[in-house]
């Protein structure tokens, strides 16, 4: 993380709210059988630490900034000023699930929201005291590391990340079938179960690249500037940058993104480009290769109506940008590589 005095003010207040939040989840997992825990739906729960947690984020978010707007998990727009152009996303326990199991994987997710753009994020771990913050513009950090995603450029060396369908409606039959072809194509796949912290793992290189149906604004609004900052990808199944509300997210670098895309956007609820093009199913032409850079142009002509900056990432070749973009690790501040020394379990 970046000392504190070059922090962005929302930032700070941002980060300070995640470890209050941190501080309530660790003391309840001290004796986590004795939480109380209630079924929103079917194998979607909330518990007394949710709710608290979500309460003292917006206490420390509205104190600071009380005008703001509040857009969180368990308590909607109840508070704060809903016609305000600053909106706080709050997931104040992402998985919750493995929380009241006492599976060590779960997050505190904080994003600001400004004129529809993300342009503070923390993800906050609070069993292994990791810090995942960015500052649209400024980089991405894990703890006091830069974090750059992954090198790694044929999808079938990448670890990726993912989440099963679990609300009644969800499509279950469709979504195995894409796991099954995500599976046969990638070197592995991992369902942790945060899809906050996932996003986070992107962005810090763990991981190779994540995609999720079923999502909320929450779950995802951090973790996706962690993944631009970090020189990430990240939109819908089509590779469409407007994905926040559309409940489903992809997201990686932007080689293996271009490659995740032509196999997930069969499969895209929202995309408009749904169309007989038999090299966009590669189930009907039996192909069973990674895709090269051929393939890959595929996609980006298929997705000629996003911006021209967009797909010049994806194609990976030169554009003008501006320095504070190219997020280069040679520049100052930065903090080369390293191991992590308490991996997940």
């Amino acid at each position: 993380m970046m000392p504190s005095n070059t922090l962005h003010p929302m930032l700070n207040v941002a980060i300070k709210a995640a470890r209050a939040a941190g501080s309530i989840i660790n003391r309840a997992a001290l004796d986590v059988e004795s939480v109380r825990v209630a079924e929103k739906n079917a194998n979607d729960f909330v518990t007394e630490v949710d709710q608290a947690s979500e309460e003292a984020i917006i206490q420390t978010l509205l104190g600071a900034y009380p005008d703001h707007g509040i857009l969180a998990e368990e308590s909607g727009q109840a508070h704060g000023n809903p016609q305000s152009e600053f909106v706080w996303i709050i997931d104040p326990l992402d998985g919750t699930t493995n929380f009241i199991h006492g599976f060590p994987y779960y997050c505190v997710s904080i994003a600001m929201q400004f004129r529809g753009k993300i342009e503070q994020a923390v993800v906050y771990d609070p069993t292994r005291n990791d810090l995942f913050s960015a500052t649209k513009g400024r980089g991405a950090f894990m703890n006091d590391r830069r974090m750059r995603v992954s090198k790694r450029t044929h999808l079938k060396d990448c670890l990726l990340s993912t989440g099963f369908p679990f609300r009644q409606g969800d499509d279950l039959q469709t979504y195995l079938l894409l796991m099954a072809e995500m599976i046969k194509k990638t070197a592995a796949l991992r369902r942790p179960g945060a899809a906050a912290l996932d996003l986070a793992y992107v962005a810090a290189g763990f991981s190779d690249g994540f995609f999720e149906s079923g999502l909320q604004p929450w779950d995802t609004a951090a973790g996706s500037l962690l993944i631009t900052e970090a020189g990430g990808l990240i939109g819908n199944f089509s590779g469409e940058a407007n994905f926040l509300h559309e409940k489903e997210c992809m997201a990686g670098s932007p080689k293996i993104y271009a490659q995740m895309a032509h196999l997930l956007s069969p499969y895209s609820k929202v995309s408009n480009l749904r169309h007989p093009d038999a090299s966009l199913t590669p189930e009907k032409t039996g192909d069973t290769s990674t895709p090269t850079d051929e393939t890959n142009d595929v996609v980006l002509a298929a997705l000629s109506d996003a911006p021209a900056k967009r797909i010049q990432r994806l194609k990976g070749t030169p554009m003008s940008i501006k320095p504070s973009e190219t997020h280069d690790d040679t520049r100052a501040g930065a903090a080369p590589r390293r191991a992590r020394t308490n991996p997940p379990r």
